[in-house]
């Protein structure tokens, strides 16, 4: 069964972006499972300013993958891959996962995220915790919210002082 995976980086405070949006503290000197990861997905959701951050760092790094952009600006022109979306979250990620009918990426943006983790959409979090203390920025997880058991699936620890954590949802009985 197709699910929603947040893959993200984020510091050890929870930090998902530094002050003013900055990601430069992410690691980047090695694959850290990333690759693996793509092969397994489907498909990108992302947030329309994640989206045109992607751009301005060089553009789609995962031709092959579609990505769907959530954005309210209707006017926005799709180009070869990318599809911008918008309407009710639930039936549009419901929607995803049956047609392309293999997991979807929840990419970011912060707002995308928190609105996912809120509605229950997400299905396991793929989370590799930096060893920084950003102090600030975008935390990962909202301040209020409501209690989510997940369980550990998998964790791997890099020389580098990268963890990766992988936790899926506990569904209720």
């Amino acid at each position: 069964m197709a699910k929603v995976v947040l893959g993200v980086a984020v510091s050890l405070d929870g930090y998902i972006e530094g002050p003013g949006g900055a990601i430069d503290w992410c690691f980047t000197d090695q694959d850290y499972g990333m690759a693996s990861f793509i092969d397994d997905i489907g498909g990108i959701v992302m947030g329309r300013k994640s989206f045109e951050q992607m751009m301005q760092l060089g553009g789609n790094p995962w031709p092959d993958k579609p990505i769907y952009v959530f954005s309210r600006n209707a006017s926005l022109e799709p180009a070869k891959g990318i599809h911008f979306v918008s309407g009710d979250l639930v039936s549009v990620i419901r929607e995803l996962l049956r047609t392309i009918n293999r997991n979807l990426w929840l990419f970011g943006g912060g707002d995308l995220i928190a609105q996912c983790i809120e509605l229950d959409l997400v299905d396991r979090y793929w989370l590799s915790v930096h060893p920084i203390l950003l102090g600030g920025g975008m935390k990962l997880f909202p301040a209020e919210g409501h209690p989510r058991a997940l369980t550990l699936t998998d964790q791997k620890a890099y020389s580098s002082g990268l963890v990766s954590l992988t936790y899926s949802r506990v569904h209720e009985k």
